[in-house]
């Protein structure tokens, strides 16, 4: 039986018009920090814990921003306590949705991209 080979995913890439708004969005509401380096025109969000870091990369004219087909998924213990905190920085996450074990809500970023904390990750499976 031959090996299986693995990678783990490490970047996500958002391809975006409003690179600064989003850069500032993700820093402030969920603790990335902010790496541009000199004449990148890619802005790098690091996650100061364990995940995928997110790359902002500019759009093209033709690109539409917000597309739904790919959610970025936040794990948080508490979506509760979580949407109260964000909120008094000015993010509103929609209703609680409670679902096998864990619940969820969902937002949007400055592009229109659809975002999601959860606590299914903190579920024993």
């Amino acid at each position: 039986m031959a090996a299986t080979m693995t990678a783990p995913l490490g970047r996500i890439v958002i391809y975006t018009k409003k690179i600064e708004q989003m850069g500032e969005f993700y820093a402030k509401h969920f603790g990335f920090s902010l790496c541009r380096a000199e004449g990148d025109r890619i802005f790098e969000l690091t996650p100061q814990a364990a995940g995928a870091a997110i790359l902002l990369h500019p759009a093209s004219a033709g690109q539409k921003e917000g597309q739904a087909l790919v959610k970025l998924v936040f794990d948080v213990e508490d979506v509760a306590a979580f949407c109260e905190a964000v909120r008094g920085n000015g993010l509103e996450f929609g209703k609680i949705h409670q679902a096998d074990g864990y619940v969820f809500a969902n937002a949007k970023d400055p592009s229109g991209n659809s975002i999601q904390v959860s606590s299914r990750a903190f579920v024993q499976r």
